[in-house]
Parts: structure tokens; C-alpha cells; sequence
């Protein structure tokens, strides 16, 4: 998979469902800003706890848009790659597979630079 298409397309598809319930869109945008904000736990944290829901639910879009975010927050791959052996323990043989593509994702967008 070229995961610079398949982020590009699942942003085109994601805007086209957005203009269609904007306000579903609106609330879910403002949830995800509250539940990223620094508190107790920094948003880096959140960042991989989240990557860890991604890969358990094997959600492709999940784990580009994370994965994205905490490359924009300097996450090394060292920290990734200790998240994914977590996530590899708690999901087994699936969570495996969807760790090494997330391990991917890291190496093919960290080459870029940080997006989000």
C-alpha cells in the first residue's frame, strides 16, 4: 500500500463525509481537541495510547493519523517501537501485523518530515 495515497484519499473521503454532517463533524473535532489537550498525561502519551486502540481495532486511517501526530511530536522510534511491543502483547498475532505496519508508516513518514 502507498500510504501517501491512502492518507490522501481517506482525507478526501473524510472532508466529503464532513460537508455532508457538519455538525457531527464539528462535535467530533471538539472532542478530539479536549481529549489531546496536556493534562495528567501529555498529549504524546494520549498520542500512543491511541495508537495502541488503532492497531487492536487493525483501523488502517487510525494508525496513519496517529502515527502522523506523534511524529509531529517527536515520538523517536525507540518509544514506538516499545508502544508497539505492548500493543503486540496485549492483541496477539493480529496486533502484531498491524504493529509492523505501523512501524512502516512511522519509517515512511518520518522520512518526510512531520506532517499532521
Amino acid at each position: 500500500m502507498d500510504w501517501h495515497d491512502f492518507m490522501a484519499e481517506t482525507e478526501t473521503n473524510i472532508g466529503r463525509l464532513t460537508r455532508e454532517i457538519p455538525q457531527t463533524a464539528k462535535g467530533f473535532g471538539q472532542m478530539s481537541q479536549a481529549a489531546k489537550t496536556d493534562g495528567a498525561l501529555s498529549e504524546k502519551t494520549k498520542e500512543f495510547i491511541a495508537l495502541g486502540i488503532a492497531i487492536a481495532t487493525r483501523c488502517d486511517s487510525c494508525i496513519g493519523f496517529h502515527v502522523r501526530s506523534l511524529i509531529r511530536l517527536k515520538a523517536t522510534r525507540e518509544e514506538l517501537c516499545e508502544a508497539l511491543a505492548m500493543a503486540t502483547y496485549m492483541g496477539g498475532g493480529p496486533s502484531y501485523a498491524f504493529s509492523a505496519k505501523a512501524l512502516k508508516v512511522y519509517d515512511i513518514f518520518s522520512a518526510d518530515g512531520p506532517k499532521e
